[in-house]
Formats: structure tokens, C-alpha cells, sequence
């Protein structure tokens, strides 16, 4: 475990990694005695320097929902973190590859929330009662630390769950109208089809990704309020992504499209 004096440092690199626009090594290789309970620490306190200067917490993400990332990662659980309201981004609109530092992208389904929803104790069905809808969604998964072989969770968790940002579509859909397992999306990049899969791979139901997180958050006292939004996990392999690329989150059962471009 990290004193709190190292703790603060690591916050500081990581909020002054976008000026230097150079990521840092891997956290477990610089300081070898670093925890778990450390990076989201550290992740807390990251995020609260960025609300301290004018941002919103918006929603959560959740990663590492495939038994083969865990696997990947050292991790027995998936991983989460907060996102502010400059993660979210506009659909259909220009992104600036630069403002990323290694952008992959992975697509996935996002729950709006109508009610407050806190663990312990959330089970599918109070995820059912409490959700808005949701909307189909592209994720830019982003690295302010490494990635380099030997990277963990730890690492990670610690920075933002590897977020960059989101962007969502703008056709919301009840979850009482479709079996939300059996949802097939596809990822397409310059008009091929580059991954596909079903939601089912995210925990066996995006559902279920949700109520793990409002039990998980529900230790640290933390709320999901009314119109957070709660980004669920992947069901497909990210990629990476470059300047001139075009993606489109295709996704069938009336989901429909989700399109952004980097430039």
C-alpha cells in the first residue's frame, strides 16, 4: 500500500500527463507495493480534481466484464470508474484524434437511469425497475498510463478504467421491448466489419454489469442518480483507431446505429 504523500503524486502526474501529452509507465513497475485500494484511491481523487475545476460526474463505466480480460488483466472482478461530462461527446461529430493518447474503440450498450438505484443488496430486476433505456454506444478506451506488457488492473483501475470518452446514439429503446441477451452489434470501420457479438458476453446480460456496479459503488456510498448513465462493458475485442477513421456501433433489435469519425 502507498503512503498518502505518493498517492498525491501519482494523482498529480496523471493530471499533468495532459499537458506533457506523454503517458506514464505502469504504476505497479514504478511503485511495486501499489494496491488495488490504492488505484481506485487515486482514481477518486482524480476525479474530484476534475469536478473541483468545473466538471460533472455524468455516469460510470464498466470494464473488464469478459472472464478473458480478467484473465488478461489479473483481475477476478470486473473494474469501474466515474466519467465526467466532458467524456460524453456528440454523435455523428468530428473527434480530434490528438486529444487521445493511445484511442482504442469498443462498442457496447448504455443505460440511462430514471431512479436512484444503491447497493448492497441491487439484483437484476431493480436494475430493470430503475432504468430509462438505453441507447446504443461507442466507447474510446484511452491510456494516461502505458500500456506496456505486465500492465494490471491496477494500473488501470487507476487510470479512469483505461476511459477516454464516449459517444451515444440518439435512439433510446425500452428494455421490456427486447431480450437485451440477444442483441447482436457490430463494429465497423471504414465500412467493414471488423468485430461482431452478442451482449450476452458482457456478464451474460448487461443487466447483471449494471447491478455489479450499483452493489460495488454501494460501498462507497455512491448513488447512481436520475440520468446518470452507465456505460456496460464490450462485447467485442477493442481496436485501435486513427486519424481518418470512420466507426459505426451497428446493433439489431431496433438499437440501430451509433456513427463517429477521428480527424
Amino acid at each position: 500500500m502507498l503512503d498518502q504523500d505518493t498517492r498525491n503524486k501519482v494523482v498529480a502526474d496523471l493530471i499533468n500527463v495532459y499537458n506533457t501529452r506523454k503517458a506514464l509507465p505502469l504504476l505497479t513497475q514504478t511503485y511495486p507495493s501499489i494496491g488495488l485500494d490504492d488505484a481506485y484511491a487515486i482514481q477518486e481523487a482524480f476525479v474530484a480534481h476534475m469536478v473541483a475545476n468545473g466538471r460533472t460526474v455524468r455516469g460510470y463505466k464498466v470494464g473488464l466484464t469478459s472472464k478473458a480480460m480478467q484473465e488478461m488483466s489479473g483481475s477476478t472482478e470486473p473494474d469501474f470508474s466515474a466519467m465526467t461530462d466532458d467524456l460524453f461527446l456528440p454523435e455523428d461529430m468530428p473527434i480530434e484524434h490528438q486529444r487521445f493518447f493511445r484511442p482504442l474503440i469498443e462498442i457496447e450498450i448504455a443505460f440511462v437511469m430514471k431512479s436512484t438505484l444503491k447497493g448492497p443488496g441491487v439484483l437484476p430486476v431493480d436494475v430493470l425497475r430503475a432504468t430509462d433505456f438505453v441507447l446504443p454506444a461507442i466507447e474510446v478506451v484511452d491510456f494516461r498510463v502505458g500500456p506496456a506488457p505486465g500492465m494490471t488492473v491496477i494500473d488501470t483501475v487507476a487510470d479512469l478504467a483505461a476511459c477516454g470518452a464516449a459517444v451515444l446514439g440518439a435512439n433510446p429503446c425500452r428494455l421490456a421491448d427486447f431480450d437485451l441477451r440477444r442483441v447482436r452489434g457490430q463494429m465497423i470501420v471504414n465500412g467493414k466489419v471488423e468485430q461482431e457479438g452478442l451482449a450476452s458476453a458482457v456478464l451474460g446480460n448487461p443487466v447483471t454489469s449494471v447491478a455489479w456496479l450499483a452493489n460495488k459503488l454501494g460501498e462507497f456510498g455512491i448513488t447512481f442518480e436520475p440520468g446518470h448513465t452507465i456505460l456496460t462493458g464490450s462485447f467485442v475485442r477493442a481496436m485501435p483507431v486513427k486519424a481518418g477513421d470512420e466507426v459505426i456501433a451497428r446493433f439489431d433489435s431496433g438499437l440501430g446505429d451509433v456513427l463517429t469519425s477521428f480527424v
